[in-house]
Parts: structure tokens; sequence; C-alpha cells
């Protein structure tokens, strides 16, 4: 969690510079989608909402889309579907890009996408129980809810920080399993499986580390020389090849650490869902 994207935002489609920690979540993400992609027959894709809290907005999907997926992105602010658009035809991709006022009614057939998903959305639903009515409605074959990890101390400690915006911006509620999968049951969908997701060997501390050392007068930690920018949009843009495979190779508590210790370290878990009779 990082309630300062909230206002910070517009800034990475200058500077698209995320950081090692959202850099390595991007890839994990992207890794998670290709599976998925591999066990269900998926060519429509729909993100909605698209705002989650990861540096530059709009790029959860890109790599769907590269892999020839058919893409579709829901935001609530004009502007910055805009500027999401526009960073998707730089990559010469194509994207439908919608904004909503509500999140209540998603102007779509039904059935119309394979998969539907989001990360870090959940909470900029006004009513959740009408959104996923709508997603379910819209959706064929699997929904990606992903959620912060709610008991990872990173999240403890940024939602005590940070409790009195959390409380007036976002609708934490909503970000529950207890909340979302009665919700889904009651839709006739099913949760086959869920799991911890994001757990890099650093903490969640979902600011600058710079500002996070600051807080403790541990800013002398930090090496005198400027850290090198690191974004995936060079990946995007065929520049670094390598990018993906740099990020995993600090992926060895994503696969190695048990339950118990993600369930105190990793940054998120996913829900993954399919429909209780796929025939109907």
């Amino acid at each position: 969690m990082a309630i300062p994207i909230l206002h910070t935002w517009p800034r990475y489609f200058d500077d698209p510079d995320e950081g090692l920690g959202s850099s390595y979540e991007r890839i994990i993400i992207n890794d998670l989608l290709a599976k998925i992609c591999r066990s269900f027959p998926i060519s429509t894709v729909l993100e909605a909402p698209a705002f989650g809290f990861t540096g530059l907005s709009g790029i959860n999907s890109l790599a769907l889309a590269q892999a020839g997926k058919s893409v579709t992105l829901l935001d609530h602010d004009a502007s910055r579907t805009e500027k999401i658009a526009d960073l998707w035809r730089s990559l010469s991709l194509n994207l439908d890009a919608q904004t909503v006022a509500s999140y209540d009614v998603l102007p779509f057939e039904d059935n119309q996408f394979d998969l539907s998903w989001n990360f870090s959305a959940l909470w900029f639903t006004g009513n959740v129980e009408k959104f996923l009515a709508q997603l379910t409605r819209i959706t064929r074959r699997v929904i990606l809810l992903c959620v912060p990890n709610r008991s990872g101390l990173g999240y403890v400690s940024q939602a005590i920080m940070g409790r009195a915006e959390l409380k007036s911006a976002l609708n934490e509620e909503h970000i529950k399993a207890q909340t979302f999968i009665p919700i889904m049951k009651k839709q006739g969908w099913k949760c086959i499986k869920w799991d911890f997701i994001d757990c890099p060997p650093w903490p969640d501390i979902g600011m600058p580390k710079e500002k996070f050392l600051s807080l403790f007068g541990l800013q002398w930690l930090l090496p005198t020389r400027k850290p090198t920018p690191i974004s995936i949009m060079d990946y995007y843009r065929g520049e670094d090849p390598e990018f993906p495979d740099a990020m995993r190779t600090r992926a060895w508590l994503e696969r190695m650490a048990p339950s118990l210790f993600k369930r105190f370290w990793a940054h998120h878990r996913y829900y993954l869902f399919i429909p209780e009779d796929p025939d109907a």
C-alpha cells in the first residue's frame, strides 16, 4: 500500500522510474497472468479498475497486449485515462481505454471478456457488491482479484501512519477476503486458488526508501551517489530484454518461503475465481 500514489501518480508519466520494488512486482504479476493464460483460453481481457497502487498507471496489462490479447481498461479519472491511452499508443499497442464515473454499472455486454482482473484496486469501487455483480456478468471464464496483504508487516505499519487518509480516500472493507468471496459466491463464482504474491526480500514500505529511512533518522545509511533509475518501460520498448530475468533473480523468497512467513512478509494476495457452472 502506498497512499502517496493518490497524489503523485501524474509524475510517473514524465519519469517512469518506479524503483526496484515496483519493478519486481510488475514481473511477478506478469508471470501470474501468463500462467493464467496458459491454463485458460484467454483472448479478451478487462482490467477494472485500472488504477492501483503502483507507480506508472495503466501498464499492468501491457504484457497481455504484447502477447496478442485484446485489452480494455476502465478508470475513474478522465485525465489519467487519456495519459494511459497515449502511453499505449507510444508502444503501438491497441487499447480500449474508457472512463466511468461509477463502477456500479459497467458498459459492456454479458460474457464479453474471458478474463477480468484488477490489482490493489477494489477499494476504489464505491459499492463493491454492485461492481462484482457487474464483473461476473461481463466475464466468461476467469476473474483475478489482487489485494494488499493486510496481515503483512508493511501494510500494518503503513495503515497506522496513513490511517486518516486510508479511511477518507479508500474503502478498506472492499479488499477483505471475507467481504468479496461471499459476494462472488452469491454471483455463482468459486475461488479455485488463493495465495500470497509479491514477496521480495525487502519490506513493503510503500514509499521511497529515502523518505522511509529519514523517518527514523537513518538516511545516513543511503549511498551518496544517486541510484540508477529502474523502469519496466525500457523492457516494453525492447531496450532491456534482460529486465524480467534480472527481477526474477530476487524471487527466491517468492519461490521458497513457507506460507506462514509470507503471511507476515508478502505485499499482496491473489484470488482466482471461475464460474460454479461454466456452461450456465
